[in-house]
Formats: structure tokens, C-alpha cells, sequence
């Protein structure tokens, strides 16, 4: 019986996927015999501002005309990389950069008090013995926040459950205790550094994965808050007072749902700010001061943003037997 069938057609091999037998036209500037000039004229264009491809282009980048793209480039790099990690909701700790632990407190205390002792008419250094004292008698919230940090990175069901994270601004200080905790422990968390005209350094305690740095301020904030289950606020400064306020006014305004905002250290943030007063002036309704509370220990700060989900209907998503 004889076959009918068709061959087929031949199919070529597939061709390399980077290089070719002949190169094309545009591989190879026009030739010196045709144009002498030819070669020079091609290197002075495609060594011109205008030749240089856009996202490679650093002049183009930064002109004023591409802020709308440096920005949504700002909130995406992040916001990638934490729907990678799995990060559903994290808990933001913010604080004083210049709180630092109880040791290196107390070493440059003894510093200043030695050097007021052997200059004792000096004015300007009994003003910086007096911050001193005060920043030393404060460093003990530097170990709050590193056991705080210790119990949220203990929520979760192992190293790999990155669905509640700490997260912080990643500097030193409060957040750098706040982060250590969490390392600590072997849990992951955040920080979202930003980028200033003097070189600011991440802490050593945030995972590597984790660990941003941002141009925009308004975009940090964004990504402090977009997750957010609790703001924990240690006693600090203006950039500390700026997330503070700014929280309880979005909250206030209905902006973003509520969340727990802790106030660490009540002493503090009642001489900081006066609520009371506040609402005695008519600039807030008494109702706002129960935006927030005050708490003194990490034991506190964390049953208390248990017990505010657990009010709430929302428990967290971490270990239930933990969070539920």
C-alpha cells in the first residue's frame, strides 16, 4: 500500500537569539572612504544630551517636567517590593532620632559632666549638660520601643509570615530600637528612609529586602500609612510631631479609616502638646481626644492595639493565638 502523505516543510534551525551571520545597515558608521567626517560627526551626536536614552538620562530625569514620573517611580519601587514580601498590614513606629540607647546615653553624659566640671563658668556647655540629663532620662524608651519591636516581630506564625510587619522611618534612634526588636527575634521589618541634602544611613536592624529609600516626602507618608494597623509615637521632634499630627487629622477628618494612635510616655506628650486645651479653644471637638491614648510600657502599647482590632471586628492577620 503506498503512502499518500505529504511531507511537510522544512523548517529552518532557529536563529541565534543575540547575534546574526551579517551585521545590519545601521551596525556600522558610513564609511571614511565615502566621508571622511562621517565618523566624527556620528561620535559628537550620539555623545550629545539629546541622543541619550530618556530613563538613562540623569539631567532629563531630574527636570521639573518629570516630577509626575519620579513620584509614581517613588510609590512603585516600594509598593512592589511589599506585595512581594506578602505584607498585607504593618504597625508604624515613629520617634526621635536623637533618643539613643540607655549605654550611649549615659557615655556622653559622663563626657559633658566632666568637661563642666573642669570648665565651670562655661554657659553653653551647662546648657548641654542639662539636654544631656534630659535625653539620658529619656533613653529608657529606646528599650521600650526594642521590646515593642520584639513582640509585634513575634505575631507572626514563623520568619517567613510577612503579613504584619513593623515598619518605621528607618533612621536611628527609637526607630533603630524599634527595628532591632524585631531582628531581634528573627522577624522581618520596614524602613522607608528618605533622601536628604545630608547622607542619611539606614539602621543595621532592617531586613534587606525591606529596606527603602525614598525621594518625596509626601510619598514616605503615603507608604507609612497605606498599610498601617497602629501608629506607636515615642517621644521626638518635628518630623515625629509631623506623623503624629498628621494621622489624627486624617483620622479626624474620616480621611483614612481609624487606627490606634499610642502615645509612649504620657509625661512627655502632655507637657509636648495640651489637647484639653485644645478643645477648650474650640479648635477640636472633645471627641478627638479620643483619638489616641497614652501607654508607658510594650506590654501596654501592644495589648492595647489588640484590644482596640478586637473592639473593632478587624484582628490583625497575624497568629491567632496571638492577635485574635
Amino acid at each position: 500500500m503506498s503512502d499518500h502523505r505529504k511531507s511537510g516543510p522544512e523548517i529552518p534551525e532557529p536563529p541565534d537569539p543575540e547575534r546574526r551571520s551579517e551585521r545590519l545597515p545601521g551596525e556600522t558608521v558610513k564609511s571614511v572612504e565615502d566621508d571622511p567626517q562621517a565618523l566624527a560627526r556620528v561620535r559628537s551626536l550620539t555623545r550629545s544630551p539629546s541622543y541619550r536614552r530618556a530613563d538613562l538620562d540623569p539631567d532629563f530625569m531630574e527636570s521639573d517636567d518629570l516630577r509626575g514620573v519620579r513620584l509614581e517611580l517613588d510609590y512603585l519601587k516600594p509598593e512592589l517590593h511589599l506585595r512581594r514580601e506578602g505584607v498585607a498590614q504593618t504597625i508604624v513606629v515613629f520617634g526621635g532620632t536623637r533618643i539613643p540607647e540607655p549605654a550611649e546615653a549615659r557615655r556622653h553624659l559622663r563626657l559633658l559632666v566632666q568637661a563642666a566640671e573642669e570648665d565651670p563658668e562655661n554657659s553653653e556647655l551647662a546648657e548641654r549638660l542639662h539636654i544631656a540629663r534630659r535625653v539620658e532620662a529619656k533613653s529608657r524608651y529606646y528599650q521600650v520601643a526594642r521590646d515593642f519591636g520584639s513582640l509585634v516581630g513575634r505575631a507572626g506564625t514563623g520568619p517567613t509570615d510577612s503579613r504584619v510587619l513593623l515598619m518605621t522611618g528607618g533612621g536611628p534612634g527609637i526607630m533603630e530600637a524599634a527595628n532591632r526588636g524585631a531582628y531581634d527575634v528573627g522577624a522581618k521589618s520596614i524602613g522607608l528612609n528618605i533622601t536628604l541634602p545630608h547622607e542619611q544611613f539606614p539602621n543595621p536592624y532592617i531586613a534587606q529586602e525591606l529596606c527603602f529609600n525614598l525621594r518625596y516626602f509626601a510619598i514616605r507618608k503615603l507608604h507609612l500609612l497605606l498599610r498601617a494597623r497602629a501608629l506607636v509615637v515615642f517621644p521626638g521632634g518635628f518630623g515625629t510631631l509631623d506623623e503624629l499630627f498628621e494621622t489624627l487629622n486624617l483620622v479626624q477628618s474620616r480621611k483614612i479609616e481609624p487606627l490606634p494612635v499610642v502615645l509612649v510616655g504620657e509625661e512627655y506628650w502632655r507637657g509636648a502638646f495640651d489637647p484639653d486645651y485644645l478643645v477648650e479653644e474650640g479648635v477640636i471637638d472633645p471627641e478627638d481626644r479620643e483619638l489616641f491614648w497614652y501607654a508607658e510600657t510594650a506590654e501596654e502599647i501592644w495589648q492595647g492595639i489588640l484590644e482596640w482590632h478586637r473592639r473593632a471586628g478587624r484582628p490583625l492577620l497575624c497568629d491567632p493565638e496571638i492577635c485574635g
